[in-house]
């Protein structure tokens, strides 16, 4: 069933992400983060979301014809097994793994997804920040002004990525997607001087933790 074009009916939409968190080896804050975007970017340009005869076409227009919320839960074990069997992309960034769901609306959560938590994914970083990639990759700061669970963190990265595929220079996006979507979370440059190179800006919303406005993440293609 194709979903009501009409932004404003209620319930809200949002896209779920669910990151695997096992106990004996959870990965890093930052490699989530930077997972949780690339899930994000991969979904919008997998042919069956970017395509207009894609299936998951029509449902990924009604969700950004409103607000991109988008909601991080976290998964181990059975339950991490249990989600991979719902419309989404999986991908696996530094040792974290996540996976990015079709949007939907938020009382129609799919059960698997449902029952996982959203609040309460706070995990450490690594010590040393690791390199960036080879260009084109996107990079993302996230405010350090602002604090975040993992999870909230998390959802503001897959914002960047959205909105760097959706308004950043076409060349510059391009390139981006040919090169295999790849998300570098900046740790090392000061917060201000991240800010010069911005190409986009994610002001938060207010749903969870932060006060509505709040400028959360920013973002720029290198290449």
């Amino acid at each position: 069933m194709r979903p009501s074009t009409d932004p404003f009916d209620e319930p809200p939409w949002a896209m779920q992400l669910v990151a695997r968190a096992e106990k004996a080896s959870p990965p890093a804050h930052g490699a989530v983060c930077a997972a949780a975007a690339t899930a994000v970017a991969t979904l919008l340009t997998d042919p069956r979301a970017a395509d207009p005869e894609g299936e998951w076409h029509p449902f990924v227009a009604r969700w950004e014809a409103g607000r991109i919320r988008k909601v991080t839960r976290r998964a181990r074990g059975a339950r991490w097994s249990d989600v991979q069997r719902l419309p989404g992309v999986t991908v696996d960034v530094q040792g974290a793994q996540v996976r990015a769901f079709v949007p939907g609306a938020v009382d129609e959560v799919p059960p698997e997804i449902a029952k996982l938590q959203v609040a309460g994914l706070d995990l450490p970083d690594e010590d040393e920040p690791k390199p960036p990639p080879e260009p084109p990759y996107a990079a993302i700061a996230l405010n350090p002004d602002v604090t975040m669970s993992t999870g909230k963190a998390a959802a503001q990265s897959g914002h960047a990525a959205h909105l760097l595929l959706r308004q950043a220079p076409p060349p510059q996006a391009h390139a981006w997607i040919e090169g295999g979507l790849r998300v570098y979370v900046i740790r090392d440059v000061p917060w201000r001087r991240c800010v010069e190179h911005a190409t986009v800006a994610v002001r938060d919303a207010a749903f969870t933790e932060v006060p509505p406005g709040t400028m959360t993440a920013i973002g720029w293609i290198v290449t």
